[in-house]
């Protein structure tokens, strides 16, 4: 018998802390630009808060943990892959590199093949 994930449903609480992070967000890239005669370093600072405010609130709701947990498992799952060596990677770049070449050999000779034949034989238009 499969067993199913069962999500749960946000609360109303995780909605406004989703809300609340996304005006947070908005609320930064919009001082952002009204703060554009105050300076850039007041510009940037104000939005760099917004951002982590928002980044902070988003972290605080169930669907941050989540996305935090996603991550960690993601990053869990990059560790176990088996990365190719140099020798490996550029072997197989040359193989690539090879079968295109020929593949393309290949339709160009068709393709004069085919020219060849309806133009000249079938079609007798000389060139």
């Amino acid at each position: 018998m499969a067993t199913t994930q069962v999500e749960t449903v946000s609360t109303g609480a995780d909605k406004a802390k989703v809300g609340a992070s996304i005006a947070l967000v908005i609320g930064g890239v919009a001082a952002f630009y009204l703060l554009g005669k105050q300076g850039q370093i007041v510009q940037w600072l104000a939005l760099l808060a917004g951002l982590v405010a928002a980044v902070v609130v988003f972290g605080l709701s169930e669907p941050g943990k989540q996305f935090v947990a996603f991550g960690r498992d993601a990053w869990r799952e990059v560790c176990k892959v088996v990365w190719p060596t140099r020798k490996e990677a550029l072997q197989m770049t040359a193989y690539v590199f090879a079968f295109v070449f020929v593949m393309a050999l290949f339709l160009w000779l068709t393709d004069k093949t085919l020219e060849w034949l309806f133009y000249d034989l079938i079609l007798g238009w000389k060139k």
